[in-house]
C-alpha cells in the first residue's frame, strides 16, 4: 500500500534533481557563453587596434615621393652611373677613334661631370631620330651629344643650362655657284634626319624653293653624297662640319657659308635630361656650373678646338 506513495516521492525527488541538473547545465552553458563574448570582444580589441596602426603606417613612413618628391638623383646615386645616349658617328662630339675607342668633345666634358657626381658614365649609341623616345621609355638616363636646344624639343624634355652656342650652316663643294642661302633655291640639300638642321630648313621660307631635302643617317654620310655630285649642299652644325673639314685634310674641297652670306639659324646646346627629372638636372647645372667656373670645361674645348668656346 506504500509503494504507491514512495513512488510519487521517487517521481519528485528525481525532478528536482533533474531540475538542478538542468539549471546547473544551463549555468554552465552561460558561463562558458560568456567567457566566448569576452574572449571574441578581446580578438576584435586587437584586429581593430592592428587595422587602426596598419592605416596610420603611411603616416609614418611616407612612400619614397611623398617623402622627397621627384627621386632621379637618387636613383642615379642608386645604381652609381647615368647612361648616355648618342650618335657614335657624329665628331667631334662623340665618334670611334681609329682603335674603336669612344672619344669627342661631350665625352670628355660626360666623364668630368659623372667624376664630380661620384658616378661611372656609360655610353650607349642610338639612332639619333629616336633619341627622344629612348629618353623617355627610360632607356637612357639622358642626352649628352650637341644637343641643340629648341623649342620643340623643350615641350618633350628638359636641358640644363646651354654650355656653349652654335650654328646651322651650309657646305657645298669648293667652287660651287652657290654663293649664299637664296642660291639654294631649285638644288637638293642634305641633312641628318632628326637634327636641328630638319626643322631649321623646313621651317625657312628658302624650303619651299628647294628641289629635295634629303635625309641621311650621320652629316658625314651626307658630305660623301655632296663629294659624289648626288645633292647640292648639306646643312649640319658648324662644330661638325669645321671638325670633319679639318681633320679629313678637305678644305679644298668643301667650303663653308659665312654667316654674312647666309645660315640656318643659331642654336645653344644643352643637356637632355627627362622632364620629371628635376633633382638630377639639378646636379647635372651645378657640376657644369663648377666646370666653367674652374676653367676645366675651357680646358677640354681648349683641347679640342685650340680655343674656348663655352658660354
Amino acid at each position: 500500500m506504500h509503494l504507491p506513495y514512495l513512488s510519487i516521492y521517487n517521481i519528485i525527488f528525481l525532478n528536482v534533481v533533474r531540475k538542478n541538473e538542468i539549471n546547473n547545465l544551463e549555468g554552465k552553458k552561460a558561463k562558458m557563453k560568456r567567457r566566448w563574448l569576452t574572449l571574441l570582444a578581446v580578438i576584435c580589441t586587437v584586429a581593430l587596434l592592428t587595422a587602426g596602426c596598419a592605416q596610420k603606417a603611411p603616416d609614418t613612413k611616407p612612400t619614397d615621393k611623398a617623402q622627397t618628391g621627384d627621386q632621379s638623383w637618387n636613383k642615379i646615386k642608386e645604381k652609381g652611373e647615368f647612361v648616355i645616349g648618342l650618335d657614335d658617328n657624329y665628331p667631334p662630339a662623340g665618334f670611334r677613334d681609329k682603335a674603336g675607342e669612344l672619344v669627342g668633345f661631350d665625352i670628355d666634358l660626360a666623364k668630368e661631370a659623372a667624376k664630380r657626381l661620384g658616378v661611372k658614365a656609360v655610353f650607349k649609341p642610338v639612332q639619333w631620330d629616336g633619341v627622344l623616345l629612348n629618353l623617355k621609355s627610360g632607356e637612357i638616363d639622358l642626352i649628352w651629344n650637341a644637343l641643340g636646344i629648341t623649342p620643340e624639343r623643350q615641350k618633350e624634355i628638359g636641358f640644363t643650362d646651354s654650355y656653349m652656342a652654335d650654328r646651322n650652316i651650309i657646305v657645298v663643294k669648293a667652287g660651287s655657284p652657290i654663293k649664299s642661302k637664296a642660291d639654294l633655291a631649285g638644288k637638293t640639300v642634305g641633312l641628318q634626319l632628326g637634327s636641328t638642321a630638319e626643322p631649321a630648313v623646313t621651317k625657312d621660307e628658302i624650303s619651299s624653293k628647294l628641289k629635295e631635302i634629303r635625309k641621311f643617317e650621320s652629316p658625314t654620310v651626307a658630305l660623301m653624297d655632296l663629294d659624289a655630285g648626288r645633292i647640292d649642299a648639306v646643312v649640319t652644325n658648324e662644330m661638325n662640319a669645321r671638325y670633319l673639314v679639318t681633320t679629313e685634310k678637305t678644305a679644298d674641297k668643301y667650303y663653308i657659308l659665312t654667316e654674312q652670306e647666309g645660315d640656318f639659324g643659331k642654336e645653344p646646346f644643352g643637356v637632355g635630361v627627362r622632364l620629371e627629372d628635376k633633382t638630377f638636372l639639378t646636379e647635372l647645372n651645378r657640376v657644369l656650373n663648377e666646370m666653367k667656373a674652374d676653367g676645366t670645361a675651357a680646358k677640354i674645348s681648349n683641347e679640342w678646338f685650340g680655343s674656348n668656346i663655352i658660354k
